[in-house]
């Protein structure tokens, strides 16, 4: 067997300081990789407006089932102009990030007791997924007579459309989680909360983010159901009111606009907060995030 040569401790320090080293993209690289994040959905945008005006051109339907893109444009641009579009988005994105919020100090907790607690997953974990499974806009009608028309019957819904993805979402984290680093934990002399704080959720976080990312879309979700279905002066007009108002006026042009703000808001979301935050995790664990 021929002799195994053994490499000098400079040079194994030397090639561990060159993995821990950033790479440093050339410019060209940089401006080729965003224009491949930015330009397949710009190009897809393109073809479904382009596939949109060619229905209409071709008059499939008639012109008040569906509406020109320049139509919808229109609507939105005289949002834009008359300052309408402001109010709108706040009220709508205030509510959900509120709704959110305490969704989000509720799930926790009940993830945690769910992934933790064997008699509470029998016991609760079955009623939380079945929740889960329930449209939230079920919830619009009894919420409605329970709390009157008010921001109130809104915020429930939304709560019981994001509580239970949220949490689900903790306790699959969670069960993913390597038993050895609990273990490992305790034999350090890490108690229950600080094991909990220190060991179980850094180790969930990245499927406890795929929770976050739908329980978020459960929350816009119910929030725009029980907008669209609650409507009171009282309330405000968010996207759902401007939608359920499009449908009551028969514009078909303004219920498209509506469409078009409430998934520009969902992109949004999606691209300013969870994306971001995802590839930071994901850079942290030292995983690669060049598809994204």
């Amino acid at each position: 067997m021929p002799p195994v040569e053994v490499q000098d401790a400079g040079s194994v320090e030397a090639g561990l300081d060159a993995l821990d080293t950033p790479v440093i993209e050339p410019e060209g690289s940089r401006l080729r990789r965003i224009g491949a994040r930015v330009l397949p959905p710009i190009g897809a945008i393109v073809i479904l407006v382009a596939i949109w005006q060619a229905l209409w051109a071709a008059a499939f339907w008639p012109e008040f089932k569906l509406p020109a893109p320049v139509d919808v444009w229109g609507q939105i641009w005289q949002l834009v102009t008359s300052g309408q579009i402001a109010e709108l988005f706040w009220v709508s994105v205030h509510r959900a990030v509120i709704g959110f919020a305490i969704s989000l100090l509720i799930a926790v907790p009940l993830g945690l007791a769910i992934a933790n607690s064997k008699l509470v997953r029998r016991g609760i974990g079955p009623l939380v997924s079945g929740l889960q499974s329930l449209p939230s806009v079920a919830w619009v009608p009894a919420a409605i007579l329970w709390f009157g028309l008010n921001d109130r019957a809104i915020y429930w819904v939304v709560l019981l459309g994001a509580v239970p993805s949220i949490a689900n979402g903790l306790v699959s984290g969670l069960d993913q989680v390597p038993p050895i680093l609990p273990r490992v934990g305790k034999a350090l002399g890490a108690g229950r909360l600080s094991g909990i704080r220190y060991i179980l959720l850094p180790a969930a976080l990245p499927g406890f983010l795929g929770g976050l990312k739908q329980g978020w879309a459960f929350s816009w979700r119910s929030l725009m159901a029980a907008e669209l279905i609650a409507t009171s002066p009282e309330l405000g007009e968010g996207l759902g009111q401007f939608l359920h108002n499009g449908m009551s006026l028969s514009d078909i042009s303004m219920v498209f606009a509506g469409i078009v703000l409430i998934f520009v808001v969902g992109v949004g979301i999606e691209l300013l907060v969870f994306r971001p935050l995802e590839n930071s995790v994901l850079r942290a664990r030292g995983l690669t995030t060049s598809a994204r």
